[in-house]
């Protein structure tokens, strides 16, 4: 079956693509489960442990807390709160933490920091899978045990105003909730309004328990101008005013009922120097959490610092203090100050309630859970704890009572603190089974990539796939046969969860086909390349031909950026490997150039020669170019000599200076973005753009970046594409100053907020594009394969300069809702999408545009289209194999996870690229 090039090589990245679906699938785990607690029936409490005497504490304690009220503020930095900002405009929170009847805590977020995920930690009291950051944009309902549904099924009344986040996970459970959009980043004063204007009425009814409020505000402001904006500190002021109301009402409702009500303030996560959130930085990590009550009241000179705590500590804190079941999948433990006031038997009551629910969820994770630490103190403080009861019960008030009752206080601290350790290790269960799977499928698909490189670059760019031969053949059958008895022995003998077992047998009969078909294909593929010979040249049909010191570059490059990705700090920093391939592509590219122009074959010194004909002469000799390459085709200085020969003096100095004038790009952009995590706490030029006493220079400086991208793409316009791109140019502009980004010159600046200081970014994409197509490309007429590649390193790099990285906390959202009033899921995620990846979709664009207008020949689509799907697969595939062999390593959630979704969308976007790259290959060989 013959396949153009172009068309093979989408139909592999279309495959690719479902085999690294699979291949997430199985990586991200579901986290560790309780089976005891099904539809959220709860089980009867564990009774109160006694030795030789029997207890009649067997029920659950009452609440200790009449009503509940949960203030979170999302993006609640714990400085925010308990440093320089909450003494300068939180006065009032700061006396609550300094002075006032309160607990104050610096609580842990885990992986991934993100709204919906934290939401689930702080009512389950479980670590939320890192898939979640991906469910974040459209939260189903949650139907793990919670404190909420707890709380509905005891017959509270329960209240939400905020994030519709809440209302999504908890359908149907509020008795009243108005819930506001988390995703228009660039409101920050409505979407809290909304808020705050329902509590004068309800703080004065007395008709519910628990009352939820999400304030967004904050952390829409880190989102579109970071910390340092000065709009942090009204925000601050605002939520400190909103926190003395709620407390002044609650203290004097209890003046009447005598019994005391709780106020929590927290925040879901915190925010990175650059406004963001998603990843493990300490500002992203911690978050401030205030419990305040009256109940908490301290005695004077009693000095309580903010203790270190885990977030999941919270559900479980406010179970007991609702009176309700611990939630059957929390790994946290109460927060005991909470309960320091009470009687030791209602202390050791609650420590214990919380020991047996840990327990059990270890038991039921854990085969060898008996021999876990934690669970062996457990053991050791419930029957030092029954003892106390027989003592206790026998009215033993002697200090020997005392002292065992603080005995066993310590020892179930200790156990908790064991078995939550314990249990946080026990949540990644991964399916090792749906990840063979998709690692096999992308392989499989790699080989076939790389032994179809002589066929596939050819001169007539089409290949023979050897597909109905290995069908048919007895190879084929023998490994179906296998690799379904395999499936059936794997799926019948699990014993966790399994997502490809769960696939209907159709579906997973049709992978095992598409396996078992790839295989021969790659077999019989091999078979051939060694029967006729034809291993890995640079050309075919020169097999003794020589590499030049670019095809070596190429070679060496692809390879060092693979083995990189073994490594967590060059991760971290992997723009810095980009930037330097580029910069080591110009310097190459300026040998390339000066020896061409300068020297003879024989390295004999050369006068460059002038023509008449110059640059027209240029063209045309690269469009008469055989275009038969391969992805790294011999050198073609001695028997082909390049355009430059025909240059006249401006052109000959421009195409000298050429790789000059891009290494100065490249530096001044480096200077725009501060990316990675090593140096982006260190200012940049978008910092000095960004603060709001430049926006006059970033005014003059986004009108001439439009001005000069104008400039740089209407050579080729019609007279109505000029002007309908000039008035759409001048729309962009108009746009950012209506929303307060820039300025007109007859404008006051009144806003402060975000500003776009990446338009220079697109300008040098524009102008490096320019001098590369008429001052290197056409001069030294390299080939479709090592444009294809030059193209896809700038892509990289430029995705780097945009102020990108491996951290999923550098993902602007707020570029999602250009344009848009409310917010709508679809449009928001593909303005977000392509936001993030403009740079390498631009670069490939422009490779489309440039192959298709600057050469005749048919198969250079097809070629660019074969070698841009090799060139993205190599890394894809060797991070999968990477990935899998470091899943147990220490930053595997912090630095490996994050990246491997970025891979996994870029790899989405290749397949993209490729069926754009064969639709329009088709459309040219039909005109």
């Amino acid at each position: 079956m013959r396949l153009g090039s172009g068309t093979f090589a989408a139909c592999c990245v279309v495959i690719e693509v479902l085999g690294v679906a699979l291949f997430l699938r199985g990586f991200f785990p579901a986290p560790v489960r309780s089976s005891s607690r099904t539809e959220h029936q709860a089980e009867p409490p564990a009774p109160e442990p006694s030795a030789g005497a029997s207890s009649n504490w067997t029920k659950l304690p009452p609440p200790l807390f009449r009503k509940v009220v949960i203030m979170l503020i999302d993006g609640l930095r714990d400085d925010f709160v308990f440093g320089s900002k909450g003494v300068k405009y939180m006065p009032y929170t700061t006396y609550l933490v300094e002075k006032g009847a309160s607990h104050s805590f610096v609580a842990e977020a885990k992986l991934p920091t993100v709204t919906m995920p934290r939401i689930k930690a702080l009512m389950t009291g479980s670590l939320p899978g890192f898939i979640d950051v991906v469910r974040n944009l459209n939260s189903p309902a949650l139907l793990e045990d919670n404190v909420i549904t707890q709380a509905k099924a005891a017959g509270k009344r329960m209240i939400f105003y905020g994030d519709e986040t809440w209302v999504k996970l908890f359908p149907k459970h509020f008795v009243e909730y108005d819930g506001t959009t988390s995703f228009f980043v660039s409101d920050y004063t409505e979407v809290d309004d909304n808020v705050t204007r329902h509590l004068d009425k309800v703080l004065q009814r007395g008709d519910w328990d628990v009352l939820i409020l999400h304030y967004l505000g904050l952390d829409h402001i880190g989102h579109v101008s970071g910390p340092s904006s000065p709009l942090i500190g009204h925000k601050l002021r605002e939520m400190d005013s909103i926190l003395m109301k709620i407390h002044t009402s609650l203290l004097s409702e209890e003046r009447e009922t005598l019994v005391p009500n709780l106020l929590v303030l927290c925040g879901d996560h915190g925010m990175s120097e650059t406004g963001g959130h998603g990843a493990s930085s300490v500002e992203e990590l911690n978050t401030a959490l205030m419990l305040i009550s009256s109940a908490f009241e301290r005695k004077p000179g009693d000095i309580r610092r903010p203790k270190h705590v885990q977030q999941t500590d919270l559900a479980a804190t406010l179970a007991i203090g609702l009176g309700l079941p611990i939630p059957a999948n929390s790994v946290g433990s109460l927060l005991f100050p909470t309960v320091e006031g009470r009687p030791v038997r209602e202390q050791l009551r609650f420590l214990h309630l919380n020991a047996v629910q840990l327990s059990k969820l270890l038991q039921e994770n854990a085969p060898s859970y008996k021999k876990e630490p934690g669970f062996e103190q457990f053991k050791m403080s419930e029957r030092l704890h029954g003892n106390w009861i027989r003592l206790y019960l026998e009215e033993n008030n002697s200090e020997v009572l005392f002292n065992l009752g603080a005995k066993v206080r310590r020892q179930y601290l200790d156990a908790l603190r064991t078995l939550s350790l314990s249990l946080s290790r026990q949540v990644a269960q991964y399916d090792i089974y749906s990840m063979l799977v998709g690692t096999v499928m992308v392989l499989e698909v790699l080989a076939l990539l790389l032994l179809s490189i002589p066929q596939a670059l050819n001169n007539k760019a089409e290949l023979e796939v050897p597909l109905w031969s290995p069908v048919f053949s007895l190879l084929f059958y023998l490994t179906f046969l296998v690799l379904s008895a395999l499936h059936v022995i794997v799926c019948t003998s699990a014993e966790s969860s399994c997502y490809f077992c769960g696939l209907s047998w159709l579906t997973a009969g049709g992978v095992m086909v598409l396996i078992s078909a790839l295989l021969c294909a790659v077999m019989s593929a091999l078979a051939e390349m060694f029967a006729g010979g034809k291993f890995l040249s640079k050309n075919p049909a020169h097999p003794k031909a020589q590499w030049s010191e670019l095809d070596v570059l190429i070679l060496l490059g692809t390879m060092g950026h693979m083995l990189s990705l073994g490594a967590s700090s060059f991760i971290e920093e992997e723009h810095q490997t980009w930037y330097f391939l580029v910069n080591t592509l110009c310097l190459a590219l300026c040998h390339e150039i000066y020896r061409n122009c300068f020297l003879r074959d024989d390295c004999e010194p050369q006068p460059c020669s002038h023509v008449e004909e110059g640059f027209v002469s240029t063209a045309a000799a690269l469009r008469d170019r055989s275009t038969c390459c391969n992805v790294l085709e011999p050198h073609r200085v001695s028997k082909n000599p390049t355009a430059l020969d025909t240059l006249r003096g401006y052109e000959k100095w421009m195409v000298l200076a050429s790789p000059w004038v891009i290494l100065t790009c490249c530096r001044l952009l480096r200077s725009l973005n501060q990316t990675g995590v090593q140096w982006a706490h260190r200012p940049d030029l978008g910092h000095w753009l960004a603060s709001s006493d430049h926006k006059a220079e970033l005014s003059v400086l986004a009108a001439l970046s439009l001005i000069v991208i104008f400039a740089l793409v209407q050579r080729r316009c019609s007279l109505t594409s000029k002007v309908a791109m000039a008035l759409g140019l001048l729309g962009v502009y108009c746009y950012r100053a209506a929303i307060g980004n820039v300025l007109f010159p007859w404008q006051r600046d009144s806003k402060d907020i975000s500003k776009p200081h990446n338009l220079p970014v697109l300008v040098f994409s524009l102008l490096i594009q320019t001098i590369m197509t008429k001052f290197i490309w056409k001069p030294l007429r390299h080939d479709a394969a090592e444009i294809t590649i030059m193209h896809y390193w700038f892509g990289q790099a430029f995705f780097y300069f945009q102020g990108n990285s491996n951290n999923i906390a550098t993902v602007d959202i707020s570029a999602g809702f250009v344009g848009l009033d409310t917010y709508m899921e679809v449009p928001a995620v593909f303005l977000t999408a392509f936001a993030t990846f403009a740079g390498p979709v631009l670069w490939a664009s422009h490779l489309v545009s440039f192959l298709s207008s600057e050469t005749s020949s048919g198969s250079a689509l097809s070629h660019a289209c074969f070698c841009y799907a090799l060139i993205c697969s190599f890394p894809v595939s060797a991070y999968i194999v990477l990935v899998t062999s470091l899943r147990y390593h220490l930053f595997i959630w912090s630095v490996f996870s994050p990246k491997l979704l970025y891979e996994g969308m870029h790899i989405l976007i290749t397949a993209a690229v490729c069926v754009f790259f064969t639709a329009m290959d088709q459309t040219n060989t039909q005109s």
